[in-house]
């Protein structure tokens, strides 16, 4: 039997004590021993920090100091994970089920570089308001992400040797460039078929679409050539239209 992996499990945040709470909480029901749980805090001016004083004995490692925005932090994160594996579970996310790591790693194997899954969308009161519209392919490559992230953030696992750092020239959607350039660097990629986590919905591109949107496209042109980004764009905007006439709002 191959030894457990150990998964680096990385949590950002930033004056979110409630949310933080919960996901810490997520971390204690993990059945999974093998966990080594890192907070990056950016100088919560709330009770943020109280909160992980309080949880040191889960938390194995954790910084509280001002940084330069979301993705600056991540890089903390990777910078001091030591596992196999790192995900990103920032605060107000959580694993779907307290076993979902065991499930995951029950039949490990060692060349396997990606794990993925599917996410079941939270509202902020923790009401479940079902998958999220981009669901996962049965085989993920690289091609699968040019309608989007079809994977979230927060349901895929990483091997930490293969994990770039975040291009923080990307203010909004940093994270579709870190797995895309993840997926070019694996050989081996493995389906769960499982959920993964639990996602709180409204999230940074969704706040600021616009700003997203042109992020993504300079992303798809660095990994897919512009003709190819243009026309998956057209494509995409083509749809968002075609969907809208279905539904009787233009």
């Amino acid at each position: 039997m191959h030894k457990k992996p150990l998964i680096s499990v990385i949590t950002v945040c930033y004056n979110s004590s409630d949310m933080l709470k919960r996901t810490i909480k997520s971390l204690r029901l993990q059945t999974y021993s093998e966990i080594e749980y890192i907070v990056i805090d950016g100088a919560s001016t709330d009770n943020t920090r109280k909160v992980i004083e309080k949880n040191q004995d889960i938390i194995n490692l954790w910084i509280s100091e001002p940084d330069k925005g979301l993705y600056f932090a991540m890089n903390k994160g990777l910078d001091l994970a030591s596992g196999d594996y790192v995900i990103f579970i920032n605060a107000g996310d959580m694993f779907y089920m307290p076993d979902t790591l065991e499930k995951i790693f029950a039949n490990h194997q060692e060349d396997v570089d990606i794990y993925y899954g599917d996410t079941m969308i939270l509202a902020e009161n923790q009401k479940e308001l079902g998958r999220r519209r981009l669901t996962p392919p049965k085989q993920l490559t690289k091609d699968s992400f040019k309608w989007g992230m079809t994977v979230c953030h927060q349901s895929i696992l990483i091997k930490r040797t293969i994990a770039p750092k975040y291009k923080t020239e990307y203010r909004i959607t940093a994270d579709y460039d870190w797995v895309l350039t993840s997926i070019e660097n694996a050989k081996k990629i493995v389906n769960t078929n499982i959920y993964i986590s639990k996602f709180l919905s409204g999230g940074l591109s969704s706040k600021h679409i616009v700003k997203a949107n042109k992020e993504r496209f300079r992303i798809m042109c660095k990994h897919y050539g512009t003709i190819t980004a243009l026309w998956y764009n057209f494509l995409m905007i083509f749809r968002l239209i075609f969907t809208y006439i279905k539904r009787g709002r233009l």
